[in-house]
């Protein structure tokens, strides 16, 4: 059998290639293309678990959400159950078109996941303490994973003018079971028009949201590291090097500076209080609260790229021998 014979030409071409993929050019672009390459994974894994999510199942019904507050809170009365319009809302809203701009415009943070809600008003029959104990009962009974309640204090105001402020307490209580989460908030305070009860029933992250996640973040950083190592290699040595640099400085900056200021608030949020699922990982990243940065720089990107496409090299002319 003859083994077939590979041209060494077209193998020093072939890792001459591969090298250059996986080199920036020097100088600033040193620093800015593994940055870049390493937000854009995590913005495409970001997108990835997004759509992950539509593998969930819809927030309880009206009827699931009936039995579960019966059955934990019995002899209280909570009203009509409130079911949501979508799995992600804004200001309890379908995402559409026409709020796209509230998105872009500082009210990002409102996207969020939406629950099946209830409330409970006026003062309680019964001590705070004692909804609360018999909640973890039932709750644990149902076979519930409960979680330490977070109780903080407060004061409340009868009038205007809070002329008897009071000393109140609202106890947190959460729970999960497969992957239906319960949110309780339980008050001590006895105003007829404020509420002593309220509970949501939400969905956790499906389980295809890691792996799906995992495998968007690595292909996007490769991606990131190909395209933004050859747009550096492109302008090396050519016309309008610096200003593309600069374009893909203020992008990097633009796309890191939410990722570094909202990382940290929500790493303390969650070591601060039980959550039995992470914080969606658009939200990590400070998307889309700072959507308006993540666009800017998408555009200074966008038109590095455009000028970096249509840049020339730069020819020396040497000077005639004398």
């Amino acid at each position: 059998m003859t083994m077939p014979v590979i041209d060494k030409s077209v193998a020093r071409r072939s890792g001459r290639l591969l090298r250059r993929l996986g080199r920036p050019a020097g100088g600033a672009a040193v620093a800015w293309v593994p940055l870049a390459a390493v937000v854009c994974g995590l913005f495409t894994g970001a997108l990835a678990s997004r759509a992950a999510w539509e593998t969930s199942r819809p927030q309880p019904d009206r009827a699931e959400a009936g039995a579960i507050l019966t059955e934990v809170f019995p002899g209280h009365d909570l009203g009509d159950i409130d079911v949501p319009p979508a799995l992600f809302v804004v200001y309890g809203h379908a995402l559409r078109l026409n709020t796209v701009k509230t998105l872009v415009l500082g009210d990002g943070g409102e996207y969020q996941e939406s629950a099946t809600g209830a409330a409970a008003f006026g003062a309680p029959p019964v001590p705070a303490e004692q909804i609360v104990a018999v909640a973890r009962e039932r709750l644990t009974g149902a076979g519930w994973r409960v979680y330490d309640p977070q109780v903080t204090e407060g004061i409340t105001c009868e009038d205007k003018v809070c002329a008897t402020p009071r000393a109140i307490t609202d106890t947190a209580l959460v729970a999960r079971r497969g992957d239906t989460i319960l949110n309780a908030s339980i008050s001590t305070q006895t105003l007829a028009e404020s509420t002593y009860l309220s509970v949501e029933l939400h969905r956790a992250p499906p389980p295809a949201v890691v792996p799906a996640g995992v495998l968007g973040t690595l292909l996007g950083a490769v991606a990131g590291w190909v395209v933004f190592g050859w747009i550096s290699r492109r302008v090396e040595e050519r016309r309008r090097r610096g200003t593309v640099n600069v374009l893909f400085g203020v992008a990097v900056v633009l796309w890191w500076l939410p990722v570094l200021l909202a990382a940290p608030q929500l790493l303390w949020h969650h070591l601060g209080e039980p959550h039995p699922a992470w914080h969606p990982a658009w939200e990590w990243l400070g998307q889309p609260a700072a959507s308006l940065f993540f666009l800017v720089g998408a555009g200074c990107a966008l038109l590095a790229l455009t000028l970096a496409a249509g840049a020339r090299r730069v020819t020396t002319v040497e000077p005639p021998v004398a």
